[in-house]
């Protein structure tokens, strides 16, 4: 019998893809929020003002705050397969919903309260993507295996 190729195996590694993708988009988001509170500061929560920005994206605390539980959200969802599936599909269809918020808002200063410009919407549109391709990635390898976690190294 032939042995199948590491990339084949069930759980080929102690973390699939998926749950890898999601610890780094996760670490990326809060970061990126983290980071976005040192140019906005916690004032003004709701400010519209698209001189604020970091690397060509505008942001305010509100933006910054929900990067940074998005980022929370998915490196906790790292852990397990099923955590990370859910994550996938709260990031396609969060972010899928506030790119379409952003193609009205982005123009229109007196309702966009996340400060959204037109670089946001295209990172939301990818972001959307992502969170797709994880859940339907975590989806398959579930439903292929089981929905089981790898073993933590040293149990039985």
């Amino acid at each position: 019998m032939a042995s199948t190729p590491a990339a084949e195996e069930p759980h080929s590694s102690r973390y699939p893809w998926p749950q890898v993708t999601a610890l780094v988009v996760g670490a990326a988001y809060f970061l990126i929020g983290l980071v976005g509170f040192t140019v906005t500061g916690f004032g003004d929560f709701f400010l519209h003002n698209h001189d604020v920005h970091l690397l060509g994206f505008t942001v305010n605390p509100l933006h910054n705050l929900v990067h940074f539980v998005i980022g929370l959200a998915g490196m906790a969802s790292s852990t397990g397969l099923r955590a990370t599936a859910v994550f996938g599909w709260v990031l396609a269809v969060a972010y899928g919903a506030v790119f379409l918020f952003g193609l009205f808002a982005a123009s229109m200063p007196q309702i966009n309260f996340l400060n959204i410009n037109w670089a946001d919407n295209v990172l939301h549109l990818v972001s959307a993507a992502v969170g797709a391709v994880i859940a339907l990635g975590a989806a398959r390898i579930g439903s292929r295996e089981g929905w089981t976690d790898p073993p933590r190294p040293g149990t039985n």
